[in-house]
C-alpha cells in the first residue's frame, strides 16, 4: 500500500439520482438545472452537518461524516428538502454505512464505500437505507422510525448484511415497534429454536435409552438427561415473558 494511502473508520453517505439517464434524454437543459439545484441542497446540508463531499461522478456523490448521527440526519433533511422542492424533478436514493475506508488524497475508496453505494442502489427513490452498524449508533438518538428489512446480499458481496430503512415521520412509531420486534427475533434465541433444540436432544436421549435397555445400566440416560434439562432451562430463562 502506498504511504500516501491511509485507512480510517468513517461514516459514508452515498447518493444517486433515480432514472437520471431517462430524464436527461427527455429534457437535458431542465435535468441539468435540477441536478445543479439538488447538488446545492446536498452541499448545504453536508456542510451544516460537518461532513465533506469526497467524490462526485455524474449524478451521484460520496460524502463522509465524523458523526454517524449527523450523517443520517443530513440524509433525512436532504430528502425532505428535495421532496418539498416541486421544481426539482429528480428523486435521489441514499445509503449510509459506517465502515473502514481507504483515503487517497481527497478520495474515499474500499469496501466501506462500496457497501454504502450498494445500500443506495437498493433504496427506493426518495428513500434512505442504512447498515446495521449505522442503526446501532442512531436508533435511540433520532426521532424518526426505522424499519428492519432483513438480511440482504449486496451485489458482488460474499455475505449478506442487515439493512434498515429510515421511515417517514408518519410511520415513525409503528416502524420503531416493528423494528424492535424484528431485531429481538433476529438477535436473540426464540421459543421456536429452543423447541427445535429440545427435539434434537430428545432424540439423543431416546438413543441413550436404547443403550440402557441393551446394557441393563441406567447410566446412559440418567446423567445426560439431567445435563440436557439444565441446559434447556438456562436457554429458556431469557425467553420468559416474551411472545415471539
Amino acid at each position: 500500500m502506498s504511504s500516501s494511502v491511509q485507512r480510517k473508520l468513517t461514516t459514508i453517505l452515498a447518493a444517486d439520482a433515480d432514472g437520471y439517464s431517462r430524464v436527461m434524454e427527455a429534457d437535458e437543459v431542465a435535468t441539468l438545472g435540477a441536478l445543479r439545484a439538488a447538488r446545492s441542497v446536498f452541499a448545504r446540508f453536508i456542510e451544516r452537518h460537518h461532513g465533506r463531499i469526497a467524490n462526485t461522478a455524474g449524478d451521484g456523490l460520496i460524502a463522509e461524516f465524523p458523526s454517524v448521527v449527523e450523517a443520517v440526519q443530513c440524509a433525512i433533511e436532504v430528502q425532505r428538502e428535495l421532496a418539498a422542492d416541486g421544481q426539482n424533478g429528480l428523486r435521489f436514493r441514499i445509503g449510509v454505512h459506517l465502515g473502514d475506508v481507504l483515503v487517497d488524497g481527497d478520495d474515499l475508496l474500499g469496501e466501506g464505500v462500496n457497501l454504502a453505494a450498494r445500500l443506495q442502489s437498493m433504496a427506493e427513490p426518495g428513500g434512505i437505507l442504512i447498515s446495521q452498524q449505522v442503526y446501532d449508533q442512531v436508533q435511540k438518538k433520532l426521532s424518526v422510525g426505522f424499519e428492519y428489512l432483513g438480511e440482504k446480499r449486496p451485489k458482488n458481496f460474499e455475505e449478506s448484511v442487515a439493512v434498515y430503512s429510515v421511515a417517514g415521520d408518519g410511520e415513525a412509531r409503528r416502524s420503531v415497534r416493528a423494528t424492535e420486534r424484528a431485531t429481538s427475533q433476529r438477535r436473540g434465541p426464540s421459543w421456536r429454536r429452543l423447541r427445535g433444540e429440545a427435539l434434537r436432544l430428545g432424540a439423543i436421549l431416546v438413543m441413550l435409552l436404547v443403550v440402557d435397555v441393551a446394557t441393563g445400566s441406567p447410566f446412559w440416560v440418567q446423567w445426560p438427561a439431567l445435563g440436557m434439562g439444565m441446559y434447556l432451562a438456562m436457554k429458556a430463562i431469557p425467553l420468559i415473558g416474551r411472545t415471539d
